[in-house]
Parts: C-alpha cells; sequence; structure tokens
C-alpha cells in the first residue's frame, strides 16, 4: 500500500477549541466528510482523509463486495482513519393497498411518458444493518462505524465494537442524543433541520418540530457527556467556527463536497445544484418513504413534498424508478431525489482542497476571536 500524507496545517490542533474528536479519531482536523449514499464513494474519502479530515464511505446502497472494492481502493492509496456509514432502519412489512395507491397516483406520470401502469416495478431496496453487515466490520476493522436511523441491536452493536470501531450516530432531538449515549455512543451527529438527505429520526416520525442546527446544537450538547459533532447548513468556515462557539467539537460536511468532481452525481443533479444557494429545497417523503431534504422539482410540487401516499421506506422509490430513467433520458429532473441542505455555493474545489480550505480559514477566523 502506497501512502500520500496530507501536508501539515500552519497552526497545530492546539489552535481549535476542542480537540477531542482528532483524538477519538485519530485524525488531524476536526472536520467529518459526510457519507452521503450515491454520491460519495472511494476518490471523495481519500481526498478528504489525505486533508485529515474524517473520511466517509455510505454502505446502505452497496453490495458488502462493493464496499470491500471501495475500501480496497481506499486503503491502497491512505491508511488513514476511515468511517463506515450503515442505515438503521426496521423494515416494514409490505402494504398491499398504500402500494397501489401510490402507483394509481403515479399512474398519469406513466402514461405521459409511455409506459404501463401496471407494469411491474423493482423494489427499492436500502439494506439495514445486519448479522452479514456486522460480518464485514468485522472484516474490515474501519476506525469508525457511524449509524443513521438508531443503533443495531445491542448483541450486533457490541460486536462492532470489539472489532474497535469508535461508535458514532445521528441524533434529531435531545432525547435521541441521550438514547443514544446512554447505548455507549463514543461521539453524537447533532443533525439540524437544514441538513441535506434523509433524517436521522428514530424516536418519532413527526419532523415538523424538528430543531435547526443551532437550536439543536447547545442543548444536545448540554445533555450529553461525548463529544458532538454538528450536522446541518454548515458550508463553510463561519458555519465551522459558529458550530465550536455552540459547543460543537467537530462539523460534519456534506453539501458542499457535492460541488467537488470526486462527487458521482448525474449532470442533472449537478445542474440544479448549480442553480440555487440553498433556498429552494424542502422536507420530503416522495422518493423514499421517508423525510428527506431535497430541491423542489416537479413531483414534490405536484405531490407533496409530504403524501401520506408515498408507501414505507424504503418503498415508495420502486416504483419511481422507471420514471426517473424515462424523464432523465429526455433531460428532465422532475422525478430525481436532488437532495441537498439549506446552504450552498458553487466552487470547483478538489474535496482535498476543499477540506484544506475549510480547516485553514477555519483557523483563521478562530485566531481573530477575542480571547
Amino acid at each position: 500500500m502506497s501512502s500520500c500524507p496530507h501536508p501539515p496545517m500552519d497552526a497545530d490542533n492546539a489552535m481549535w477549541p476542542d480537540n477531542r474528536i482528532q483524538t477519538l479519531f485519530g485524525i488531524d482536523l476536526p472536520i467529518v466528510q459526510a457519507p452521503m449514499a450515491g454520491p460519495t464513494q472511494a476518490e471523495m474519502v481519500i481526498g478528504a482523509a489525505q486533508a485529515g479530515a474524517l473520511g466517509s464511505l455510505p454502505c446502505a446502497m452497496l453490495s458488502p463486495q462493493q464496499v470491500r472494492e471501495q475500501c480496497a481502493s481506499i486503503r491502497a492509496v491512505t491508511d488513514a482513519p476511515l468511517n463506515l456509514n450503515f442505515f438503521c432502519h426496521q423494515p416494514r412489512a409490505a402494504d398491499p393497498a398504500r402500494e397501489a395507491a401510490w402507483r394509481e397516483r403515479l399512474a398519469g406520470y406513466y402514461r405521459e411518458y409511455g409506459l404501463d401502469p401496471a407494469m411491474p416495478v423493482a423494489p427499492s431496496a436500502r439494506a439495514p444493518f445486519d448479522e452479514p453487515w456486522c460480518e464485514l466490520v468485522e472484516e474490515l476493522r474501519p476506525q469508525v462505524a457511524s449509524f443513521h436511523f438508531g443503533l443495531p441491536e445491542p448483541r450486533l452493536l457490541e460486536r462492532v465494537r470489539a472489532s474497535g470501531a469508535r461508535i458514532v450516530s445521528s441524533a434529531t432531538t435531545v432525547d435521541e442524543a441521550r438514547w443514544l449515549e446512554q447505548r455507549g455512543c463514543d461521539a453524537i451527529i447533532a443533525q439540524g433541520a437544514e441538513a441535506g438527505g434523509h433524517r436521522g429520526v428514530f424516536l418519532r416520525e413527526d419532523i415538523t418540530t424538528q430543531a435547526g442546527l443551532f437550536a439543536l446544537l447547545p442543548r444536545v450538547v448540554d445533555a450529553v457527556r461525548v463529544p458532538v459533532i454538528a450536522a446541518g447548513g454548515i458550508f463553510d468556515a463561519r458555519g465551522i467556527v459558529a458550530a465550536f462557539a455552540l459547543g460543537a467539537a467537530a462539523a460534519q460536511i456534506g453539501t458542499a463536497y457535492l460541488f467537488c468532481p470526486e462527487a458521482k452525481l448525474s449532470p442533472l443533479h449537478r445542474q440544479a445544484l448549480h442553480a440555487g444557494e440553498g433556498d429552494d429545497t424542502a422536507m420530503t417523503n416522495v422518493f423514499t418513504g421517508r423525510p428527506a431534504r431535497g430541491i423542489v422539482n416537479r413531483l414534490m410540487r405536484e405531490v407533496g413534498p409530504m403524501s401520506d401516499l408515498a408507501p414505507a421506506f424504503p418503498l415508495a422509490g420502486g416504483a419511481l424508478a422507471p420514471l426517473r430513467a424515462k424523464a432523465e433520458a429526455a433531460g428532465s429532473d422532475g422525478f430525481m431525489s436532488l437532495w441537498s441542505g439549506q446552504a450552498r455555493r458553487a466552487h470547483a474545489l478538489s474535496a482535498r482542497e476543499l477540506t484544506l480550505t475549510l480547516a485553514r480559514e477555519s483557523l483563521q477566523l478562530l485566531s481573530q476571536r477575542p480571547r
């Protein structure tokens, strides 16, 4: 294995207000590259990790063999700490009546694109953490295992811990943060309503009361003893410094990395990201059956953004797949999930350059604060 170390920062870790995350994960910078399923693959992880952040590989849309291959690609370049991220949702039983109602709601779109509304569709799959995934963690031994939608069952969680991985999960409320700490999380991600992609909710499904990050963050910090990672709407150094001021030990960055050339995005998704700065997003469940933040498009306007007809996660996506394929081929993003946070600005930086820029500018701002 070859190694490609990143250059040292101009200032050492003593300049950061809190070094607990660097110590806990063995990284140089208090930055976590968010594990965004689909856009994030080995190239993005490598760039962020080489710069000193925690590189994160999302596993929910990959097979175990694909994860092995991605990890092999990462390890061929860097031995920096690695985070493997998994979903922990509870699979829902099939609901034929709801699925039929959803197909009926989409029937007009099918006919518009010359599709048979009764055509068979492949089910949409998001693999929850289970025995095979646990065996993969034991095999690959990542430094960090992070989870979304709660935590695995206790016996699997203990095996993950025994593998040597630090355990992290997302909280969208103070109650969720306390629940995670009580079950042994080494760090907690406080996910504000501004964040792009799926909400990490798991104790309750009502998203109408979810707080923004800067309302949620100090309350979570006060409620738990473990270090807290801020996530949601943090796009530049000002957001990172503000998160530190409210008690965070690190920041998780997602949408900013979508502008990097390493992001695996369709041209239409990339075009939509460049067209605005974040005030064009809404929370929606119509793409997967679970609330997630994305750029408003045709389906969200006409069906949602929140629809009682959408089957439970992840089943809503199956019926949309043929529509997405047809519309995308015709140059329309109307049926795509255009995940994005509420703050974004176009840039042309690589994942490595972005990470180093965020760190450098954050340290500059911190050095200007009155002491």
